[in-house]
């Protein structure tokens, strides 16, 4: 017997060029009991693509249910940029954090051992010293800007 076009749609199934019809065609031959021996090494692929479960309409319902969920509660979160960068910006607070109780365990070692009676009478003797002579400087200034800022302004004519 000759089976060319059994051949020939096998050739076409692997390039993938066949219809539909075709391959059941196909499947429907290999699921014969008499299969030639040539052709006896492609029955177990076609006889299992004949025993192949379709999944119906319901699948993902019934899924879903076994999973414990309800189709509504299968839609997806929504993620915004600020939700997908909070753990970066958790981080970059922990790292501010760390830093500034760094910085402020540090300060006493900048500053020394001083007594801080002798500390606050320094720091008292510094600013009753400097306060005179930096208000006077600062008066001069605002009053130097004052004059500049009258200068410069348009004189508004009535």
């Amino acid at each position: 017997m000759d089976y060319k076009y059994i051949e020939q749609l096998l050739e076409r199934y692997w390039q993938c060029e066949t219809t539909l019809q075709e391959e059941a065609i196909l499947r429907t031959f290999f699921s014969q009991e008499d299969v030639p021996a040539q052709l006896e090494q492609y029955k177990a692929l076609f006889a299992a693509q004949q025993h192949q479960e379709v999944l119906g309409d319901d699948f993902d319902a019934r899924i879903l249910a076994m999973v414990g969920q309800e189709e509504e509660e299968s839609k997806a979160k929504v993620v915004t940029l600020t939700s997908r960068l909070m753990p970066l910006f958790r981080a970059a607070a922990v790292v501010a954090i760390v830093l500034t109780l760094g910085n402020a365990a540090q300060a006493p070692w900048d500053r020394g051992w001083d007594d801080p009676k002798d500390a606050y009478a320094k720091f008292q003797q510094m600013h009753e010293a400097d306060s005179v002579n930096s208000l006077g400087t600062i008066q001069a200034e605002n009053f130097a800007d004052t004059v500049k800022v009258t200068k410069d302004a348009p004189t508004i004519i009535e």
